[in-house]
């Protein structure tokens, strides 16, 4: 049995031409300097074992020490992009190369997401679905984040998957503020 190597690429990897390629329908809605930034997350997303956060992410495309590791972790919390088009797009990649033929199959999933601090407005409290149980109610105080998936066998993976294409954020019906909704 061959032993896979978690150790990270050499320092800077580019960026393989097949996944830019793949990915130039999402393009357009990044800027450009967005863009690249997106390029190397989504490569340290494949190759991540475990959980894919942003650090692990940078580790494995070989940038943990690069002087702009902050920018990708801005990307994510600071830059602004249509999260619609964005999804359209997304769902239009994923139906097009996994699911050509046949129903597309859509699952969703509801996630409490705990977070704390003076500017996280939209939290609410919420059933703890994992810590409850018919007899026994658990609350939860957090944001709540609809996601919708594909659900679509993977032929490499000799499994169904659940590919995530529009995550949603669900603030409590008491919030009345206007929630910032871009992911």
């Amino acid at each position: 049995m061959q032993q896979h190597s978690t150790s990270p690429p050499p320092t800077g990897v580019p960026v393989p031409q097949i996944l830019r390629d793949w990915l130039q329908e999402l393009r357009m809605c990044f800027t450009a300097p967005s863009w690249e930034h997106v390029l190397v997350l989504v490569m340290g997303a494949v190759l991540a074992p475990g959980k894919r956060t942003v650090s692990a992410c940078l580790r494995m495309t070989g940038r943990a020490e690069a002087q702009n590791f902050s920018s990708c972790h801005q990307l994510l919390n600071r830059a602004r992009w249509n999260t619609h088009a964005m999804a359209r797009h997304l769902l239009s990649m994923v139906v097009n190369r996994l699911v050509p033929e046949g129903p597309v199959v859509i699952g969703m999933d509801d996630t409490i997401e705990r977070r704390w601090g003076r500017r996280i407005t939209a939290r609410g409290i919420y059933r703890d679905p994992v810590r409850s149980s018919h007899g026994h109610f658990v609350k939860a105080s957090g944001l709540r984040w609809l996601s919708f998936m594909v659900l679509t066998p993977v032929p490499w993976a000799g499994a169904v998957k659940a590919l995530p294409v529009f995550p949603l954020l669900a603030p409590s019906p008491t919030f009345t503020g206007d929630a910032d909704t871009s992911c």
